[in-house]
Order: C-alpha cells, then structure tokens, then sequence
C-alpha cells in the first residue's frame, strides 16, 4: 500500500487530556503489566511420529516450536519471525512422514527438518521460495516433497507446485477468474481439491478438482452466493467432506471426486467451525459453535451419530488425530483459561494440558464467566450478547463491539474484559446484525448497511444497559477495535441522544470511500463483499461513512493506530482527527510506528491499555 501522507509516531490532543486518577488504584491481585505477560500458544500441528508444532507469541516474536504428544518442554524452532496476530497467521505444515515441517517466515515459505529426526540438512530454517516475492500457506504433496505454494499473481492468488529444495515450480492455476485457496492434495497425489473466490460473486465459495497430471479443473460445488470451505480428503479418497452454508447454516457435507453422491452429513443446526478425519476415515473431530462456545465433537461418519467429547465453556480449536487414533490434540482457551494445548486419550477421554501460559500471579485471581443475554434493536431484531457483570459495581458500563464485522464475540479468553470487570465496570460485548454463528440470515442483515442498523444495535446495546439499577446512564463508554473501533466512531457521530460518554477507537475507519481505495487487496474485495464495488454502490459507501458527521461528536475521543496497518490503513484515523480539529472537538491521538492492524508488541499494548484504563476511568467514574 502507498502512503501518500508522511505518517510517523506521534501523540496528539485536542482539548484537555486525560491524566491518571490519583483517587482510584488498580483491583487487588491485578496488573496491566500482569495481563499483558501472557504468551499465546497457538496454531499446532501434530505429526505423524507425535510430534507437536506450534506458535508461541512472545513479547516481540511469534516463533514456531515443537514439543512432544505426551508433554515436555519446548523446543524453538525459528529464532526471528515477526509477530503475527493469531487470527491472521498460518499453522506449521509436517509433511506426511512427520519428517520435515514447514511454515512462514516474513512472506517466503521455509522448512526445517524434524528436531527429533534431523536427516538432512542443520536444524536452521531453510527459504524454499526465492522464485516469488512472496509466497505463503504451504501444503504437502502425499510423497513428502513435494509442496504446494500460495503466490500472487495479477491481483489473484495462485497455486504453485514446488519441492523441498525450492525448485523452479509448475503453475496448477493459472485463471484470473478468481482467488485460489485451500489445496488438498489427494492421497495418491494424483489430483488438488481447492477453494475458488470468484469474482464475480464475492459471497461464493467453490470446491474445484484439480487433475495434476492434466490441469484439468472440475467444478465439485458451486452455488451463486453461497460458501463452501474447509475441503478435505477422506483417507482412502473414495469421499470429498467440505462445509456449505447451503442450509442457512454451516453443515458438513460430503461428495465423490466423480460428482457423485452429495449429501449432507450434519444437521447439527448450528455452524460447523472445524474438523478432521480420524487416519482409519470411521470418524471425524468436529467443533461445534453451538452460541459462542465451541465444543469439541466425535462424529461417525457412517450414521452420522454426533457424540460430545468437550463441551466446556470456551473455545476449543485445531483438533489433531494421532496416528494410531490412541488420543488427540486440541487448543483450549475460554473466560477464566488463556489459551493452550491439550491432549485426550480414547476412548477414556482422560483429558492432560501439555502447555502452561497463565501465570500463578494470574491463575490466583476470580475470573468473571460471561452470560448471555439478549436485548431488542430499533427494528425488533433480538441481539445477541455477553455480559461480564462485576461483583461490586463503580456504576459504570463499557460496550464493546467486535471486529470484522463477519466475527463473533464467544466465551474467549478477554484479558481486558476480566481486568475492566475486576475494576467495577459492568462489560457488555454485543454480536450485533452481520456478526456470525446465528445463522446466515443475521450474519447478512447489515449488507449494504454498513454503519446504519448495526450502529442502531450497539447504541441500544447502552439503553439495554440503562435499565440496569446499579449502572449510571451518563457512565455508559464504548470501545473497540477494527470494525468495532467503526463502531464506536459512528455511534458518537450518529447518536442524537448521546447516549455515550466517551470512546475508544482502536484502527478504527471513519471513511469508507477512501480506506477501501488504500487499502490491501484482500480488505477492498473482502469491503465489496459487505457493499459492493463503490464505482457502483457509493451511496452505500457515503451513507456508512461517519466522517461527515464529526459535527455532531459531543463526547471525548481517544484514537489509536498502528502505522503498519495494511487492513484499516493509517490514513483513516489522519483523516477522522483532522475532522475532529477542524470541528473543535475533546480527543487524544497516538499512533505506533511498529504496529500492524491490531497491537502485538507487549510495549505496546501496555501502552494502549494503560492509555485506555486512563482515559475511561476519567470520564465514566464518578468520584
């Protein structure tokens, strides 16, 4: 992306800043410098000789390491890949001997013998893609050389065909009628399933069989305005699974590589997030998001019989067979849990944690279990939402709206939420229209609407919260990030009724014509998908731009971005605080050199939190 205006680090303000309370001290127990220790483990892989592969961010990396099935210490793999936000990196790859591993580093695909069987080459990650200038998402051949290759090529993404060594590689697509994603090669490694993004049908996802040998494409499922992802292989490649949204909700379905055969193989009624095939193809994990929890599933794949493996409130994700089916790997994080590897023996579901990220100083502390409530929107529409109500109230609320819009708040681990709610703060974390996991009808109701009814329900998400007895309406602020930190703009911008006190913005939007234009690739057609194109749609573009209501802003405003920000570009709170000085508005500016779209540096986000702990404290708590 170009910058066509010089951005550096700098910290602005309009109006009188907010300075720390010498009144007010942190909870007991808690610390900024506490909640911003932990390191995620992440993203793993298990091989085929029990070896786990994962990611571990740390306070100025996210490094790969290894560690044993059955527990151990770990072991780093790369000692300088930048840190990645865990929602946007890619999963270490082990090739299918479970000898060699493969996995990104700042763009180019790298691979690295296995630690515990180093046959080639000495332990340092080796660069296999010096033919592009960039190259991602890595994905074994059956035969354990070969590997397929993500490029860009004439604004789409390509699949290349390479091998260990990096050898000069074989286009498999070469078509500009959309983005390629996802191959899977068979298991004879005669032909690649793959996603198609077409673009002339941005809500559509299609599953195409690639014949290697050939080039020969054969489209497997393909509906208008309708997604298909996630297709795999059943071991003995007699059977192609997927999921579709083709019923309103994400189920799994499943079809023959000659076409033949397709059905559908769950009606669970609720989105389908991951699965995987069992080696022996008799089985399959399944994560079920059944209303923000997700939980860990067995399915026979015969009858269709679902059996609970997990069901405790969180997340559980990236659900790993080992080979011989003997146990399983899983990630797990929920309210009171950050998030780390775990593994199950079967049958006895005997559950062990294999790694330890939260702090005794931390794991001491009461944790707040969210609920989930519900409130009525200006039209009826029922929103969806988690509470965190504290044991002692200050009589102040935050509400904060999540990124993407295409996202959904869950029964996460939320640092901030725990430690604002460990203050007094009632938090309430609303799904507003477009959010997912409630069925594809609600996930679209904000298509080209951006900014209007979705704005309405987080404003309403503070008249819910005015009918709570022990909150003060005038001590209601709203904060958030991304699409959230949107949100927050347009609800202090679009609100007659001021019904905020304050907000926080976090790589926040304000003008939607312009950041799609500076935006990268994948964030203006992933905006198209929401507005269409604005050449044809600008009405929808105009009317979901805040920016020209920065009159009407009667609250304080606390802005904050990265200048490495490829997703919401820089310019876009440059241009939402030079609005707001032109119009004479309170707000505080501060922008970090080193930071992409979200805060990853800890450095950094102890400033941001400490930042917005201020700022919030001043204007929402009373004396």
């Amino acid at each position: 992306m170009e910058n066509p205006i010089k951005l550096t680090e700098k910290y602005e303000r309009n109006g009188w800043p907010a300075v720390k309370r010498p009144d007010l001290k942190q909870p007991a127990g808690w610390s900024l410098s506490l909640i911003t220790s932990l390191e995620r483990i992440r993203s793993h892989s298990l091989s085929s000789q029990g070896q786990i592969a994962c990611i571990k961010d740390g306070e100025t990396l996210s490094d790969v390491f290894t560690l044993p099935a059955d527990g151990g210490w770990l072991a780093r793999i790369t000692t300088e890949r930048p840190l990645a936000a865990y929602w946007d990196d890619e999963i270490p790859e082990w090739s299918p001997d479970g000898n060699w591993l493969a996995f990104g580093i700042r763009g180019h695909v790298h691979i690295v013998p296995s630690p515990v069987n180093l046959i080639k080459g000495n332990g340092l990650p080796k660069k296999i893609t010096d033919f592009a200038p960039s190259a991602s998402a890595p994905r074994w051949m059956p035969d354990s050389n070969g590997l397929i290759v993500s490029v860009e090529r004439n604004d789409t993404d390509q699949l290349l065909l390479t091998d260990r060594d990096g050898c000069w590689p074989r286009a498999l697509t070469v078509d500009s009628v959309g983005d390629h994603w996802d191959p899977r090669p068979s298991p004879n490694g005669n032909f690649v399933l793959f996603n198609l993004r077409r673009f002339d049908d941005l809500n559509r996802l299609d599953i195409v069989l690639l014949e290697v040998a050939t080039g020969r494409q054969t489209t497997l499922y393909g509906k208008p305005s309708t997604r298909a992802m996630s297709a795999k292989w059943s071991p003995d490649g007699r059977w192609i699974s997927f999921i579709s949204q083709e019923t309103g909700r994400e189920e799994l379905f499943l079809i023959k590589p000659d076409g033949e055969g397709l059905h559908q193989l769950t009606r669970a009624g609720q989105d389908i997030f991951q699965y995987e095939w069992s080696p022996s193809g008799k089985q399959m994990l399944v994560v079920v998001n059944k209303g923000g929890s997700f939980e860990l599933i067995l399915l026979e794949v015969e009858s269709g019989l679902m059996s609970t493996l997990r069901n405790d409130t969180g997340v559980h994700s990236n659900p790993n067979w080992a080979k011989d089916e003997s146990y399983i790997t899983f990630e797990f994080e929920g309210p009171a849990t950050p998030p780390d590897l775990y593994r199950m023996e079967l049958p006895g579901k005997k559950v062990t944690q294999l790694t330890f990220s939260n702090p005794p100083a931390l794991q001491k502390n009461k944790m707040v279990i969210p609920e989930t409530v519900s409130y009525k929107s200006y039209d009826g529409l029922e929103i969806p939402a988690f509470l965190y109500r504290p044991e002692r109230s200050n009589g102040a609320a935050i509400v904060y709206p999540h990124g993407g819009p295409r996202d959904q708040y869950g029964f996460f681990w939320d640092e901030l939420a725990q430690y604002f709610t460990a203050k007094g703060y009632t938090y309430l974390a609303p799904n507003y229209r477009g959010s997912t996991g409630y069925g594809q009808e609600f996930e679209r109701a904000n298509y080209n609407n951006w900014g209007v009814g979705d704005t309405e329900d987080c404003l309403h998400a503070a008249k819910y919260l005015r009918s709570f007895k022990e909150i003060k309406p005038d001590r209601i602020g709203i904060a958030g990030g991304s699409y959230g930190g949107y949100m927050t703009i347009a609800c202090l911008s679009r609100d007659p009724e001021y019904l905020f006190a304050c907000g926080v913005a976090k790589y926040g939007d304000s003008n939607l014509v312009s950041s799609w234009a500076q935006c990268e690739k994948r964030l203006r057609l992933y905006t198209e998908i929401f507005l269409g194109h604005p050449a044809d749609n600008l009405g929808f573009y105009l009317k979901g731009s805040p920016i020209t209501d920065a009159k009407n802003i009667q609250k304080p405003v606390l802005i904050l971005h990265g200048l490495l920000d490829t997703v919401v570009p820089p310019e876009a709170s440059e241009e939402w605080v030079e609005a707001l000085r032109r119009e004479g508005k309170s707000f505080e500016y501060k922008t970090y050199d080193d930071e992409p779209h979200g805060f990853l540096r800890r450095e950094n986000l102890y400033d941001v939190y400490e930042r917005m702990e201020r700022f919030l404290d001043w204007y929402l708590l009373p004396k």
